[in-house]
């Protein structure tokens, strides 16, 4: 690990002022401190936002509002949140060994990096650590890279399993910057990989995430999440899904649904939750809509049994959906 200086923040201001000059937030530290010690990430100072005020998990107005600095043990185990949103509460439990969930932060869990271990290898090509470098993942071991999303210059897929479940709700997030606070959907905040695959989201130089805020709907009463992953403890997703529906007189009336461990970020099924709307939550109508959640995918040469496996995972997490009471 190289040098660096550790400040600790008395403000937000204060914080965002120095953020803005160039030095990096941290909370947790899950996954920043493990890439300074690989030297993967290179921060010359860090700002300890701990001490912050933003913490809080709180019901306002119909909504979930969780503070960022929330530590995920903390916002799975919390009654609104299994009360409100028991999709998140389990995509929580879902992506995290409980060491981890008692340290990382909401907000560090939706910027952490990604997991491709060429990310990590100092000595191959990746353009998300030095672009222009290539991407050694596209003629490498590529099993569990993203089939949807992808381009020629990244693979790699978007790690967390929160940001799958908070998409799927439509939730917001509000952040504070330099230039004031602004809201928009968590699902804005990350960026396809393009030709530019080392800006993975959309804040702007020194701006802090404050809060997440998921709307109330009768989609939270039926919801699931679902993981696939090579093993049963603690290990990122092969493909994930993050369903919910909102069943009438025995018909669907509205779906969500999004999807991990398949896209360079997480990735909303529109057209499948257009094909649900008005059928019978029975497997054949599931089926059939999840065949269209492979559009468009491209896969390498190691990962095609994903074009398969993604729309069995999402035909059964709409199984378990609809078995919700």
């Amino acid at each position: 690990m190289l040098p660096f200086v550790l400040e600790k923040a008395r403000s937000a201001e204060e914080a965002i002022e120095r953020a803005a000059a160039g030095a990096r937030y941290i909370a947790g530290g899950t996954t920043l401190v493990d890439l300074m010690r690989e030297e993967v990430e290179r921060p010359e100072r860090l700002i300890d936002i701990n001490t912050l005020p933003l913490s809080g998990i709180r019901e306002e107005g119909g909504e979930l509002v969780i503070g960022a600095l929330a530590r995920m043990a903390e916002v799975a185990a919390d009654a609104d949140v299994q009360r409100l949103q028991p999709l998140i509460a389990e995509s929580l439990i879902e992506g995290a060994s409980p060491q981890l969930r008692n340290m990382a932060s909401i907000g560090g869990n939706l910027l952490q990096r990604v997991r491709c271990p060429y990310f990590r290898m100092l000595d191959v090509g990746c353009n998300k650590r030095t672009p222009g470098s290539g991407c050694a993942a596209l003629n490498g071991l590529n099993a569990g890279h993203a089939i949807l999303g992808t381009s020629d210059h990244c693979v790699a897929t978007h790690p967390s399993d929160l940001a799958v479940a908070l998409v799927a709700l439509d939730a917001t997030m509000r952040v504070r910057g330099p230039q004031g606070e602004r809201s928009f959907p968590v699902e804005d905040l990350f960026r396809l990989p393009g030709d530019t695959p080392h800006l993975e989201h959309t804040l702007l130089p020194g701006e802090l995430i404050v809060e997440v805020r998921v709307p109330g709907s009768d989609h939270s009463r039926r919801a699931r999440y679902l993981k696939v992953r090579d093993r049963a403890s603690y290990e990122f997703a092969l493909v994930s899904t993050a369903a919910a529906l909102v069943i009438e007189n025995g018909v669907i009336r509205q779906a969500r649904l999004a999807v991990g461990g398949v896209g360079t970020k997480p990735w909303r099924l529109r057209d499948c939750e257009a094909a649900l709307a008005g059928r019978k939550p029975e497997k054949r109508v599931f089926e059939e809509a999840a065949k269209l959640a492979i559009q468009g995918a491209r896969p390498l040469q190691h990962n095609h049994y994903k074009l398969e496996l993604l729309p069995r995972t999402i035909v059964r997490a709409l199984e378990l959906t609809g078995e919700v009471a």
